[in-house]
């Protein structure tokens, strides 16, 4: 499968966090051409600041594979990392991160800062953006417009 078709799972699993009133950021983990994991943002009903996508496409993965290691795997997340996301991917080991929409707020692979720097870590992550991102960044802008509009 592409990158896109990947990343269509990503974008289900944000629609699933729109329809609960949750930031639609969706995210997976694929390892040989099967899904690990799947994700999408719960800070709401867990009342869990680090309940992100990412956070919890990795820790799934990790349990169902028994090992905190996730190299050779990939990451889908539909939005930019945010700087915990990022250092969680890193320190995952994963091998490649894929993305949909940028983060010009709280990006932290390349919008507001790169903690994927490659020259900081013993680990490289791969990285490839622009993934179905006018689909995942319409979600968003659909999602704040909705709580903008709300009394």
């Amino acid at each position: 499968m592409k990158h896109e078709d990947w990343m269509r799972f990503a974008l289900e699993q944000a629609q699933n966090a729109f329809d609960q009133d949750e930031i639609p950021v969706g995210a997976l983990i694929v390892h040989q051409g099967k899904i690990l994991s799947l994700a999408f943002n719960e800070k709401e009903q867990t009342q869990d600041p680090t309940a992100h996508a990412e956070i919890l496409a990795i820790q799934r993965a990790a349990r169902k594979i028994g090992n905190w290691r996730l190299t050779d795997a990939t990451l889908y997340v539909t939005l930019e990392p945010c700087p915990m996301c990022a250092g969680a991917i890193v320190q995952s080991r994963i091998k490649q991160l894929v993305y949909g929409a940028t983060d010009a707020k709280g990006g932290a692979v390349e919008s507001v800062m790169n903690v994927l720097n490659k020259n900081c870590w013993n680990h490289k992550v791969d990285v490839i953006a622009g993934i179905l991102e006018e689909e995942c960044a319409a979600l968003l802008k659909t999602y704040f417009q909705n709580k903008r509009s709300k009394p």
